[in-house]
């Protein structure tokens, strides 16, 4: 009888290098050759972003298979060795962890990986649930990659997901320039428009489906469908060999990190928010050409800040006025010793703009030069040709502002793998109904 096992890991990679999705792709490797199944993708679960103890892009993995009672020790211990073997363990801050989970997952398990997306959790909440539900946990050095491990279990992506194709760089190639045709991807990116997103930022013309990092990703293209991504990697031309590829069912472009505060006085440390507001004062330019602004509720007032490099976000933030009315989406900033919390503005939604008007006198009805009032009551006179209107009053009108109301996004190039670019909008999933349902060939997603 086929046994369903999930398999969590994280926290493989440091600033330095290494990949914790190039260690997926290696252990699906040697797990297919087990003869093993997978029930699912394999995931990617981007993390809340902005704890403070995160490599790069904070994401857990995990691998779900189908295997017989008998190969359960084979490839726990295929799959440990494969982790501390390819860990940057000598790096600080590198502290593995993985998880097994037999079975289905429960909802107390999804819970906690929703969390870990949203807010902050310690490892002492992952071991509690872990021994409750009877999982093995494995943790090298202190272990703090347990936690992303069981949230990346936990996190069934039932809902809005996306994927990606990550191809990979032979080894004697890391570090050095990535050798991308340029032109490909602009070529991908037209002819494949909203299929994909994030691949091209229009407001530098960078391609943005290459890291700079000496970790072995050669690009990555992020996409709505498999196909789609599969699509993607045909299009692209590479100037360089590829070891290998994965595709990964993930968070990322979902906005799963984001949770609505119902005041200024829910915004804590750390965590992602939406929060809306009144802008208390005028933005003002700190050094580094970054924009602050002040937001206020009835519960209290709260900094935000678009800093220089989003762009378009950074613009529009200068843009607001005092009594504008806006939603502030991003993470929290704890204070310092020269800087209040402050939210780092991914999105901002203008939602009520205040009104401006301007009250000039009328112009003559005779001449048409405008007009100098005669004094309070006295009506208006015309010093060209002398036409006096009595009864005339100042005419109001409304000042256009340079900002109309709606949601404006930072710039592509400085995003979070989490924040959900504006051409996704309309294209969110709903429930998968044939997740866990199918049994997956893992040539689908893996390949040389």
């Amino acid at each position: 009888m086929m046994e369903k096992l999930h398999i969590g890991f994280d926290d493989t990679d440091s600033r330095k290098g290494g990949c914790t999705t190039y260690v997926a792709a290696l252990i699906i490797e040697q797990l297919s050759k087990l003869g093993v199944s997978f029930f699912d993708y394999p995931f990617l679960v981007r993390l809340n972003p902005n704890v403070p103890w995160k490599t790069r892009g904070n994401g857990a993995l995990c691998l779900r298979i189908l295997c017989e009672p008998q190969q359960m020790d084979e490839v726990k211990e295929l799959v440990t060795e494969t982790v501390e073997k390819e860990s940057e363990l000598s790096e600080a801050g590198t502290e593995p962890g993985i998880v097994f989970f037999k079975g289905e997952v429960p909802a107390a398990v999804e819970a906690f990986a929703e969390r870990t997306i949203t807010s902050v959790v310690t490892k002492k909440e992952a071991l509690k649930l872990i021994a409750k539900y009877k999982a093995e946990a494995i943790g090298f050095k202190t272990g703090r990659g347990i936690i992303g491990g069981l949230a990346a279990i936990g996190a069934q992506l039932k809902g809005d997901h996306t994927f990606e194709f990550i191809a990979y760089r032979i080894k004697q190639n890391r570090g050095t320039p990535r050798r991308i045709d340029g032109s490909s991807v602009l070529q991908m990116d037209r002819q494949l428009r909203r299929q994909i997103f994030n691949n091209v930022d229009p407001e530098t013309g960078r391609i943005l489906i290459t890291p700079r990092g000496p970790d072995p990703i050669l690009y990555g293209i992020r996409g709505e469908t498999v196909e789609a991504v599969r699509r993607g990697h045909e299009i692209v031309v590479s100037h360089e060999p590829i070891e290998r590829w994965t595709i990964f069912k993930t968070n990322q472009g979902t906005d799963a990190h984001l949770k609505r505060a119902v005041s200024t006085g829910e915004v804590k440390p750390f965590n992602p928010v939406i929060i809306r507001g009144e802008v208390a004062a005028e933005p003002r330019v700190i050094q580094g050409g970054h924009v602050v602004f002040q937001i206020q509720d009835k519960t209290g007032k709260v900094d935000c800040a678009a800093y220089e490099p989003t762009g378009t976000l950074r613009d529009v933030a200068m843009k607001l006025i005092q009594g504008d009315i806006v939603e502030v989406y991003g993470g929290v900033r704890p204070k310092s010793q020269t800087n209040p919390t402050t939210v780092n503005a991914e999105k901002i939604q203008l939602i009520k703009p205040v009104v401006l008007l301007v009250h000039m006198n009328p112009k003559c009805s005779t001449c048409g030069k405008r007009m100098k009032s005669m004094g309070k009551g006295q009506g208006f006179e015309c010093l060209k040709c002398g036409f006096h209107g009595k009864n005339l009053k100042k005419i109001v009108s409304e000042i256009e502002r340079p900002i109309k109301p709606g949601l404006y996004v930072t710039s592509p190039h400085s995003q979070r793998h989490l924040t959900k670019p504006l051409s996704r909008y309309g294209l969110e999933k709903t429930v998968d109904a044939r997740l866990n349902k199918q049994v997956l060939s893992y040539e689908l997603f893996y390949g040389h």
